[in-house]
């Protein structure tokens, strides 16, 4: 397993990369917000040498335009991984689960050279999906132990906890293996 986290504006810029091998930074949410802190968390996973990866938090309607407005924000280098983060809003509502998979697709369609995964929680992953469509892989959030998320699905990306901030892991054999999935 591949050790990695996930950081938004809430992270500092210089997060310890000892150990990583990859992050995920958030790049954007609905159709207006932008992570002040993108190019600095970015310049500093890519000088560490870690596999890069993006993700939009998704709200739910205007797919279309969310989706184009993610890719226009995040970078776009080779072998950088894009995610859509599934889960529940500050308002309560959620994206559907049709729209989910719409948007990755949509995504993919704007960005074919990519891998586009799925980021979601476990009870998202039970009680909301029926599709079972998680693009190029699936990132599961489950806090229990490393790499034994509590789900029958194959799965790409475990984040495990968030304290103090999001651990996640890769099942990659070698940082080399996951770089070539990636496409870099």
């Amino acid at each position: 397993m591949l050790r990695g986290i996930d950081v938004s504006s809430y992270q500092s810029s210089s997060y310890d990369t000892d150990g990583l091998s990859f992050v995920f930074v958030k790049a954007t949410e609905g159709r207006s917000y932008v992570n002040p802190k993108m190019a600095a968390q970015t310049k500093r996973g890519r000088d560490a040498g870690l596999v890069v990866g993006f993700y939009h938090f998704l709200w739910p309607g205007n797919l279309t335009e969310q989706a184009e407005y993610f890719v226009s924000k995040a970078p776009e280098t080779r072998g950088d991984i894009l995610a859509v983060d599934w889960e529940t809003t500050g308002d309560g509502s959620h994206a559907s689960n049709s729209e989910k998979d719409r948007f990755i697709r949509k995504v993919k369609e704007l960005r074919p050279h990519h891998k586009v995964v799925l980021y979601t929680n476990r009870h998202f992953w039970l009680s909301y999906d029926t599709t079972s469509y998680a693009g190029d892989g699936l990132w599961i959030a489950d806090y229990v132990t490393a790499g034994k998320p509590r789900i029958q699905a194959k799965w790409r990306f475990h984040q495990y906890t968030d304290d103090p901030l999001d651990k996640n892991v890769a099942d990659f054999s070698s940082g080399s293996a996951l770089r070539e999935w990636a496409g870099a």
